[in-house]
């Protein structure tokens, strides 16, 4: 049962798309105006836009240009996973879709998520393609594990010398054909489709995340209950921002995310030795370019980042949060 006939049956729509929002005012308005275009009656759709304490006008503009949203206001700013969990314990669709602010639909994405997903029930997850403006793939809606290789990948500038290559960074899955329909190991939280139930199960994301690898976290524990994420090449947004994490900033914050990944899900043993592992990358690339003048960084300030290793390199602090659970989500959409 989908579309009409489920919301008119149950009183509940198909999907609930969750966009979380800080400071993306001009952004998120035209990734609303685009989204609401690209809805199709097949597949009804509730959106919520949590704005994790934006300190620019989105609140506002969403309110006043948005009335069907249902936006949620932060006082502060908890980050994605905690954002995508508020957002779900006031949704009510059978599906979860997470989606950036900094997307714009191609064609109708989410009724080809949705109804892919109802015709391949089982798999839990579910993604698309994310696309450069010009129509190319730009390889950020689904990832490969973390291991011990693609880690030395990093730290020995494999997988910056070879860039592309799947052999020296097997975690960006340079070699996947997003143009057809494939079981994947990892997907982005950049457009994610889960069922409500696995949310549930799950306890949504993990909110000691505050930013990246919260995704791959939620990937790697839906796999332990039996999901298998899918990708469907029919489903494509364009990624305006894509990897912004090439500020120092965001370059530490994606570091204490991969940092926290491997701390809670890898041995002790194991985890001390991939942390010292990327301290040595970075350590590496801030050689790179302050003594040999040579940098393929994209302008981030390694020696920075090698300075702040004491911070990211121990992840981030545990989080005290109500998570949402499959009672709780259900009491919401009932």
């Amino acid at each position: 049962m989908t579309g009409q006939h489920w919301q008119a049956a149950t009183g509940r729509p198909d999907v609930s798309i969750i966009i979380v929002s800080y400071n993306t005012s001009e952004l998120i308005r035209r990734c609303l105006t685009e989204l609401y275009a690209s809805l199709t009656p097949q597949v009804t759709a509730e959106v919520v836009v949590v704005d994790n304490a934006s300190g620019d006008v989105s609140a506002d503009a969403i309110a006043t240009h948005f009335p069907q949203v249902r936006l949620v206001r932060l006082t502060t700013n908890v980050g994605f996973g905690r954002g995508v969990n508020r957002g779900a314990m006031v949704s009510s669709g059978r599906y979860l879709l997470c989606l950036n602010p900094d997307t714009l639909p191609v064609g109708h994405p989410v009724t080809e998520l949705v109804t892919f997903a109802d015709q391949h029930p089982g798999h839990g997850l579910y993604t698309g393609r994310t696309l450069h403006p010009d129509g190319t793939d730009d390889n950020y809606s689904c990832w490969g594990m973390p291991s011990l290789w693609s880690v030395f990948g990093f730290a020995s500038g494999l997988s910056t010398a070879f860039r592309g290559r799947a052999w020296a960074d097997p975690e960006g899955l340079p070699d996947y054909d997003r143009r057809s329909v494939r079981e994947v190991p990892a997907l982005s939280g950049c457009i994610l489709l889960i069922e409500r139930e696995l949310f549930g199960r799950l306890g949504g994301f993990d909110p000691q995340y505050f930013l990246y690898s919260e995704d791959i976290d939620l990937s790697a524990r839906a796999r332990e209950l039996g999901a298998r994420p899918l990708l469907t090449p029919t489903a494509q947004v364009v990624h305006l921002v894509g990897a912004s994490s090439s500020s120092d900033g965001q370059r530490i914050r994606l570091l204490r995310g991969k940092a926290t990944y491997l701390r809670r899900h890898w041995s002790p043993l194991r985890a001390r030795i991939a942390v010292g592992m990327l301290a040595a990358g970075v350590g590496l690339r801030a050689i790179g370019k302050t003594v040999l003048g040579r940098d393929r960084s994209r302008g981030v300030d390694w020696v920075g980042v090698w300075r702040a290793r004491a911070d990211w390199a121990a992840g981030y602090p545990p989080v005290d949060e109500e998570r949402p659970t499959t009672e709780r989500l259900q009491r919401t959409a009932g």
